[in-house]
């Protein structure tokens, strides 16, 4: 599941939850709805993002990695 994670780095939402509409399919690494994702970032539950920009929001890989290994 992992294993689709670059090393260091940052990921996009639509990396982590999931794209089937783009071409390939990006498959979720936690498979959970938008809202659902929000309400867990904002109760603590899942990493804190990261503003790259006005527009851009991202999430450490290290985070990421260290949530999915805590399931």
């Amino acid at each position: 599941m992992s294993s689709t994670l670059p090393e260091t780095g940052f990921v996009r939402l639509k990396q982590i939850l999931g794209d089937p509409n783009s071409k390939p399919p990006v498959p979720p690494l936690i498979p959970v709805k938008k809202s659902c994702w929000w309400a867990g970032v904002k109760a603590g539950r899942f990493p804190q993002p990261v503003k790259l920009g006005p527009r851009v929001t991202a999430w450490r890989v290290e985070d990421i990695r260290a949530l999915i290994a805590s399931v």
